[in-house]
């Protein structure tokens, strides 16, 4: 598989992919990843979820995350209930779903397994939000979905910005806001790469190319860094970026 120069310039407008293999040993026979910046924002990304899934958004049976979005410091119940009921500006709840419920993870440890786990096997597609990806990481891992990802082979993971990087070793510590236990900003590490979301977007300066360049440089492993019309696939280790944007591999 292929993959492009580090110092290669930013990849911009009209339908991209690139394909390459993830080295990472946890890479391969988990869940289906759909890494989005914001959420299902155009058709080819649209696209890419319905090949994951194997059927039509209308036939598949979803349940959403909102957890991420109560760590960060911008979060609100009310942006928690923008997600859930699909009015927010990252379309994901909205899709069409045949089916949609809430899994909220910090309520899964106080009930147990044996009520929520069939209600992960039973959905096809589970919807991550965003917010902070360090607190989405802890409560994946404190309720036992995190440990319950490797065996979910036929499943599709979601992710919209924190939401998909949790997948990652790292997010770098430009996007640490809640202190992780671990006192790291190490996430799951089911793929072998780091990702920055929001790429130039106008209203986050901070998230500039040289900006995300100079995050890259800091981490020991690949990153993209990717904008809102741009998501990475994962399947068995294949890693392959979908674009109607402009997006960048370090």
């Amino acid at each position: 598989m292929t993959r492009t120069d580090p110092r290669s310039p930013a990849r911009r407008g009209g339908l991209q992919h690139l394909t390459r293999r993830g080295d990472h040993p946890c890479a391969g026979g988990i869940v289906k990843l759909l890494l989005t910046s914001a959420g299902v924002k155009n058709p080819s990304i649209r696209q890419a979820l319905v090949d994951l899934l194997g059927k039509p958004v209308e036939e598949a049976d979803a349940l959403c995350i909102p957890t991420a979005g109560y760590g960060h410091p911008m979060g609100s119940p009310a942006g928690a209930w923008r997600f859930v009921t699909g009015r927010s500006t990252t379309p994901m709840c909205e899709l069409g779903w045949r089916s949609m419920g809430v899994l909220e993870l910090t309520a899964l440890p106080s009930i147990g397994a044996e009520r929520w786990l069939p209600w992960v096997q039973q959905a096809d597609v589970l919807l991550a939000n965003g917010g902070d990806a360090l607190y989405l990481c802890h409560w994946m891992r404190e309720s036992g979905l995190a440990e319950l990802l490797p065996s979910l082979h036929e499943k599709v993971w979601v992710g919209l910005s924190a939401g998909s990087m949790v997948m990652t070793p790292r997010i770098g510590p430009d996007f640490v806001e809640w202190a992780s236990p671990t006192g790291t900003d190490e996430t799951l590490g089911l793929v072998d790469f780091s990702l920055f979301p929001h790429l130039d977007h106008p209203a986050l300066p901070e998230n500039s190319m040289a900006d995300a360049e100079r995050w890259a440089a800091a981490l020991p492993n690949p990153a993209y860094a990717i904008d809102d019309e741009t998501a990475v696939k994962v399947v068995d280790g294949v890693v392959e970026v979908v674009s109607e944007g402009h997006w960048r591999l370090f």
